[in-house]
């Protein structure tokens, strides 16, 4: 790269940072930075930080500093999400009902220049695998309008993934935090720190003391990550947080969470989800429609429980779509027929199109 282009870059690294509303010591900060290279580009000593530097600018200006999303601030609406996503569990909605009527309010008083609540614990969704848990998160993002990220902590191996690594090693960069953020294009959205329990145990500890910093309303309007080097404000984040079980959640982090539980799904309650949500979705996955295919009401209970009892409904779907796509091969191959209507599911031929 010739001086002029070196000139010309970081120029246009000078426009970056102009163009974007950045905390007024980051501006300078990083002003200083483009001054440095560019006082170096024309003396003659191009310097190898440019492209670390670069990289910086790039990050830190491309952050949610001051956007923020417009919450929907309707209890109803969010009812209507809920009971639209979710058949059943009515104590968890009724808890998540009355978390958000918190924060509803809240915002509705500040909005008036009142300022009188605090900010409700963090819920904590806890219970067996495949029971929902990560799809109520996703509920709640949709029902107030925000928008959804989620961060995996199964087999998280150290602290520095949620908060970064410094610029000083190579290929350092940003933590999951402030990642989440730049996809999410707001500094409000919905965070799900997804199976709090399921990190690595020798890094437990550090992470636990991360997790503190992020949930707690008097710490987390400074978050610190080691990359970026500046504080970000994440008390507009409305964290979810779940686990399979608290036993390894640090008694520190559940303090700052409100733990509600996840029940397991009857037969009953199966039956409804798959008959009514689940099959329709499924069919319209597979380009097919109910003329399609039908399953007869009395062979549902085989469909439930092809292998003993689950408290979820993953293996559900998984058998549902099983059954659906065989459906379609045989249908292919010639081997059922769809000239009088749709193929039907009976308790005659279900076997056939269940996991062995």
């Amino acid at each position: 790269m010739d001086d002029n282009a070196i000139i010309y870059e970081i120029k246009k690294l000078q426009e970056s940072i102009d163009a974007v509303n950045l905390p007024k010591e980051l501006k300078e900060k990083s002003t200083a930075m483009v001054e440095r290279l560019n006082f170096m580009a024309k003396s003659g000593q191009y310097s190898n930080d440019y492209e670390s530097i670069a990289r910086y600018i790039e990050w830190i200006t491309s952050l949610p500093w001051n956007k923020t999303s417009k919450d929907i601030l309707d209890l109803n609406h969010v009812k209507k999400v809920l009971d639209h996503n979710h058949y059943g569990l009515q104590s968890v909605k009724d808890s998540i009902l009355e978390y958000l009527s918190v924060m509803i309010t809240k915002n509705l008083r500040q909005a008036q220049g009142a300022d009188l609540f605090k900010r409700a614990p963090i819920i904590c969704v806890v219970g067996l695998v495949g029971t929902g848990k990560t799809t109520i998160a996703y509920s709640i993002a949709e029902a107030i309008g925000r928008k959804f990220e989620r961060i995996p902590f199964g087999g998280m191996g150290g602290a520095q993934t949620l908060r970064g690594q410094s610029r000083v090693f190579p290929d350092a960069e940003p933590g999951l935090i402030i990642k989440a953020l730049r996809r999410a294009g707001t500094n409000n959205p919905v965070i799900l720190l997804d199976e709090l329990d399921r990190v690595t145990e020798g890094s437990r500890s550090d992470i636990m003391g991360v997790l503190v910093e992020l949930l707690d309303p008097e710490q987390n309007r400074n978050f610190s990550d080691h990359f970026i080097d500046y504080p970000f404000d994440l008390s507009n984040v409305l964290f979810v947080a779940t686990a399979n079980n608290t036993k390894n959640i640090s008694i520190a982090v559940l303090d700052r969470l409100e733990v509600i539980q996840m029940p397991s799904y009857s037969d009953e309650e199966k039956t409804i989800i798959a008959k009514s949500y689940m099959l329709p979705k499924i069919l319209t996955d597979a380009s097919l429609t109910p003329d399609d295919l039908v399953i007869d009401d009395n062979v549902w209970a085989r469909i439930v429980r092809p292998l003993g009892f689950d408290p979820g409904i993953r293996t559900l779907q998984r058998t549902v779509q099983g059954l659906v796509r065989k459906v379609m091969r045989y249908a292919l191959e010639g081997k059922i027929k769809q000239e009088n209507g749709p193929f039907k599911i009976t308790l005659e031929n279900v076997k056939e199109f269940l996991p062995a």
